[in-house]
């Protein structure tokens, strides 16, 4: 099935190892809720429901996730079981390369993670500006919020590449 990506509603998901942060986008320009979640012990059935219970609640058409093949294992299992709960749910989903966020930000060059979350909070200011955390420096933990801006990131990129197709989004 083709949809224009303008007309979805989307969930783009930022796995961390704490987590993940979540953006819900209403076409390509609404950012109409965000938020992180976290779990301890046994991760990844406790974050699993949770994003089964965020789709339930957001009725997103398409799931956007991070690439994981960098990543942990438990991290690659929970990307897995991710699509696997969309397509069980008939959502589309999609993983979007690290490469293509970067592009959809830098497509000259290379950016950071920070300097990408400086982007999105000019973009969003009334939304996000406030939940800009300040530059981590080497010896600093990266701090949570910027699993939202990591999962914004993922939305941004998700419509920069959609956009940059002549007939849309295939999910």
């Amino acid at each position: 099935m083709e949809m224009r990506f303008k007309n979805l509603r989307v969930m783009a998901i930022a796995l961390s190892s704490r987590g993940f942060g979540f953006a819900i986008f209403d076409g390509h320009d609404i950012l109409a809720d965000f938020g992180t979640r976290a779990a301890q012990g046994d991760k990844n059935p406790s974050l699993l429901a949770k994003i089964e219970k965020l789709s339930v609640v957001y009725k997103p058409q398409l799931i956007l996730l991070s690439e994981t093949k960098n990543r942990g294992q438990r991290t690659q299992l929970l990307a897995r079981r991710i699509v696997a709960l969309a397509e069980r749910k008939q959502i589309g989903a999609e993983v979007i390369p690290m490469e293509l966020v970067q592009q959809s930000f830098f497509p000259e060059g290379h950016g950071t993670k920070y300097q990408i979350a400086e982007i999105i909070a000019k973009e969003f200011p009334e939304q996000l500006a406030k939940h800009l955390p300040p530059e981590r420096k080497d010896w600093m933990s990266e701090d949570r919020r910027m699993d939202i801006f990591d999962a914004v990131a993922l939305g941004v990129a998700g419509h920069w590449r959609a956009a940059q197709q002549t007939v849309g989004v295939v999910i």
